[in-house]
Parts: C-alpha cells; sequence; structure tokens
C-alpha cells in the first residue's frame, strides 16, 4: 500500500514501520492512522490465538493501539517494530489470561432457565482433583524464570506454535526451543518430586 502521509516529516510513499513510529513519538497523528491501519489485523490474530475471545481480542487491539500511541518513544530501534508491537499485543494478551485465572467466577455460564437441559458434567470430585492439579501446575509454571515461563505460556496457555512465540517475544526459534525444553524439564522434575513427596 502506498501512502502520503501530509502532516509528517516523511514525504516519501510507504514509510517503514520505525519511520512511523519516530513520528508517532512526537505526536503525528496521520502517522499514527498509518501504523495502526498497517497492523490492526496482524494485532487482533495474535491476541485472538493467545486469548481465543472475538470481544477481548478486539479490546486487546484497541489497548494495543493505544500503548503504542503513548509509548512510541519506548522504541529504541532494536529489532523490527512489528515484533515490538506484537510483544506489546502479547503481554497485555498475557496479562488478560492471567486476570481471568485470577478470577475465574468471570467465566461461569449463565444459569441456566427451567425449560433448558442441564447437563452437570464431570462430578464435583474430579473437578476439585483437577482445579488442584491445575493450581499445582500454575505455580511451578510460576516459579521458573520469567524468560521461560514467557515461552511456556505463550505455547501452551496461548496455543501458539513455537516460531510465533519466538516472533512474538522477539528471540530466535532455536532460543524459543531452548527455553521451552528446559521450561519442560524443570517443570516435569519438580512435579515428580512434589508427587513422590
Amino acid at each position: 500500500m502506498s501512502l502520503v502521509i501530509e502532516d509528517s516529516r516523511v514525504t516519501h510513499l510507504d514509510p517503514s514501520d520505525g519511520q512511523l513510529l519516530d513520528l508517532v513519538a512526537a505526536g503525528d497523528h496521520g502517522a499514527f492512522a498509518a501504523l495502526a491501519e498497517r497492523h490492526r489485523d496482524l494485532v487482533r490474530r495474535q491476541t485472538q490465538r493467545i486469548v481465543r475471545d472475538d470481544a477481548a481480542a478486539e479490546d486487546l487491539v484497541q489497548e494495543t493501539l493505544l500503548r503504542v500511541w503513548l509509548r512510541a518513544g519506548q522504541w529504541n530501534g532494536d529489532g523490527s517494530a512489528t515484533a515490538w508491537i506484537l510483544r506489546i499485543a502479547t503481554n497485555l494478551a498475557l496479562n488478560h489470561l492471567r486476570s481471568r485465572q485470577r478470577h475465574p467466577e468471570a467465566l461461569l455460564p449463565e444459569p441456566v432457565g427451567e425449560d433448558e437441559e442441564c447437563d452437570f458434567g464431570p462430578s464435583a470430585d474430579d473437578e476439585l482433583l483437577r482445579a488442584e492439579r491445575s493450581a499445582v501446575l500454575r505455580r511451578l509454571v510460576d516459579a521458573l524464570p520469567e524468560e521461560k515461563r514467557e515461552v511456556m505460556r505463550l505455547v501452551y496457555d496461548a496455543g501458539l506454535e513455537v516460531q510465533d512465540a519466538a516472533d512474538a517475544l522477539g528471540i530466535p526459534e532455536g532460543t524459543a526451543k531452548s527455553r521451552l525444553h528446559h521450561a519442560r524439564k524443570r517443570v516435569a522434575r519438580d512435579w515428580e518430586e512434589l508427587m513422590d513427596g
């Protein structure tokens, strides 16, 4: 797409993301509109893959773009601007997931009406056991070093492929694979110790 940003210092067609971010940092609304248009769909796909909720993903797109507008001056030119924007989106989406885990009552289904059938699913004991194991596993993952924890959450909680997780974090795929391998190994070892103890 070719565009001319008339109210900015860029005078050529198709300015780079980095040029647009520099202009956004200076308060250029035209540059922000161009950057938002260029990245909106990519950010939506990224947040949707993580949260798996259309409404939440759309809210996260808006929040990501707001952060880009407010924090464009924090981009230092290291790595691609796209990776920087996707890291913002990924962090916001992961925070959204954490918030849902802390407030599970928000995920409860609506009450069933008198005329509707109700499937009670697994027994209360099964659900309690599953919840306890899930809480233990969450604590083990939370105890990981941050760089390993984030890769693990992107791959397992958000369901991203390793390459997509690496892109979202702005690291090489090999680094993401290594962090994931060591994270799984440590969680498995800690799980065994807990179960044996």
